[in-house]
């Protein structure tokens, strides 16, 4: 029974192969070259005919798939991107670099931001150990097209997970900012601010909490201002007015103590300093 299941392993890994010799053959080589790789089905099934080498093929196929992207003159290269950098995901999914480098080459390449996101996942989903995969498409997603959204649910997994780098929670509280979230990003730099020992990160988290509480607080100021102009058609001549109507209880100051300043001919309030310079 064994020999028999051997014997058609055999010819059907002999059956597979020939049927993509044919394919290739079709195609012109000096226009695409090592185009061998794009008419392989699927990675598992490559991997069911390679024997226990699958890892060592998945190390042939990255060597061939760098030098494939490094080659210009092919105009269409990267419509087969995914399929190519699945089947080495297919064949070791421990291999990590290919991971990594297959999403470089989406965005910075082929200019498909979503594609290096369904890499990186696709790596995540296959080693929910490594939290280098949801830190890079956080990355991406904050850099590249300022998704702060998108990016702070991937910092958020990045966060979650064993040895994750400590600077993930800033960049997950710095995106909490950027939407507006001023209750998460105030409760993660607080935290931040209250558990680090290096000084510097303290620094930058009290300048933080700062930058969070004045924008809450002139969010606060402004509202005011507005119901006053709409009960009165002018801007206060000062903050103090908006007490004395009931508009608010008492007037904000910043983390320093100090009154935010304000404008009444424009009706701006800002803080009284610059968070980053304190």
């Amino acid at each position: 029974m064994k020999k028999k299941l051997i014997v058609f392993l055999l010819i059907l890994s002999c059956g597979i192969f020939m049927g993509l010799k044919l394919q290739i053959n079709k195609i012109a080589r000096e226009k695409i070259p090592g185009s061998s790789i794009i008419y392989i089905p699927s990675g598992k099934y490559l991997k069911f005919v390679t024997f226990g080498y699958s890892p060592f093929i998945a190390d042939l196929i990255y060597i061939w798939a760098i030098q494939y992207y490094s080659n210009y003159s092919i105009p269409d290269r990267y419509d087969n991107l995914d399929h190519i950098f699945s089947i080495i995901a297919e064949l070791d999914h421990r291999y990590l670099d290919p991971y990594e480098i297959g999403a470089m080459i989406a965005v910075h390449e082929a200019k498909d931001l979503s594609l290096a996101f369904k890499i990186l996942d696709r790596g995540l989903e296959k080693n929910p150990d490594q939290w280098i995969f949801p830190l890079q498409a956080g990355h991406y997603a904050q850099m590249m097209t300022k998704d702060y959204e998108l990016a702070r649910k991937y910092y958020k997994k990045t966060m979650e997970m064993d040895g994750a780098p400590v600077i993930t929670r800033r960049l997950y509280a710095n995106a909490a900012f950027k939407i507006m979230d001023y209750k998460t990003a105030w409760e993660n730099w607080l935290e931040i601010y209250q558990t680090t020992e290096d000084e510097r990160i303290k620094k930058i988290a009290s300048n933080q909490l700062y930058q969070v509480k004045a924008a809450i607080d002139v969010k606060v100021i402004k509202e005011a201002i507005e119901k006053f102009k709409e009960r009165f058609g002018r801007n206060p001549t000062e903050q103090a007015q908006l007490v004395k109507h009931g508009l608010l209880d008492s007037l904000p100051k910043d983390l320093d103590g100090k009154e935010y300043i304000y404008n009444s001919q424009t009706g701006e309030i800002r803080a009284p300093m610059i968070w980053w310079k304190r």
